[in-house]
């Protein structure tokens, strides 16, 4: 970056403070945004255009830029089985996943749904539910 964007930069930091404290309007604040913003741009524009001009001289420069841009996949990290193993292999830990998904995501009704239909049975009784029906 230029030193008039790092200037420009801090100009709208201060005047965000200013704002804030409320010594400036929202329009002039708004205002230094967007000129910093197009600053921005610019200076990004002119820093590709260089980078794809130059790319011949500086390979290494061009392909550094470019593997910055793409975004990080991250790997998932070591797992605990059903006995409390670490499982670190890749297709280990897809069969551990599934298997807790396919779990997760079951139609049978579990224990805590059937044991909270009783108890609320218990409590009201099956006469004192409401009915819910239609108005005529």
């Amino acid at each position: 970056m230029s030193k008039e964007l790092l200037v420009e930069l801090r100009w709208m930091r201060k005047v965000y403070r200013m704002w804030k404290e409320e010594q400036a309007t929202w329009e002039e604040y708004r205002n230094v945004v967007r000129t910093c913003r197009e600053a921005t741009r610019k200076a990004n524009a002119h820093l590709e255009l260089n980078l794809t001009r130059d790319i011949r001289d500086n390979k290494k420069g061009f392909f550094k830029y470019i593997s910055s841009k793409q975004k990080t996949k991250e790997n998932v990290g070591p797992l605990l089985n059903e006995v409390g193993v670490l499982v670190t292999e890749d297709t280990e830990k897809a069969e551990l996943l599934n298997a807790f998904l396919a779990s997760v995501f079951t139609v049978k009704a579990g224990p805590q749904e059937s044991q909270s239909l009783e108890v609320r049975e218990e409590a009201c009784g099956k006469e004192d539910l409401p009915l819910v029906g239609r108005i005529v």
